[in-house]
């Protein structure tokens, strides 16, 4: 994934100073938090059109099946012997 330079923030950066966070957010949609010099969080704007978090029942479905999937994957695999 691509992002602006200009939306990129540190954890430290975003601490002391979140209001330039807000504005960048406000300006282009989103920002970005590091930690640790990794991509950590993702700051939207709710109100923007594009932004969409419905999702289908059948991809809700899959978002909790992968969940479970992960987490019990040694138990399926000694119930699959």
């Amino acid at each position: 994934m691509y992002y602006d330079t200009n939306t990129i923030f540190s954890m430290t950066q975003a601490n002391q100073n979140f209001s330039q966070v807000a504005k960048a957010v406000e300006q282009k949609g989103q920002a970005v938090i590091f930690k640790n010099n990794k991509p950590k969080f993702l700051v939207i704007d709710m109100e923007k059109d594009s932004i969409q978090f419905d999702l289908s029942e059948d991809e809700k479905i899959d978002v909790v099946a992968k969940r479970v999937l992960e987490k019990y994957l040694p138990a399926f695999k000694e119930l699959a012997k």
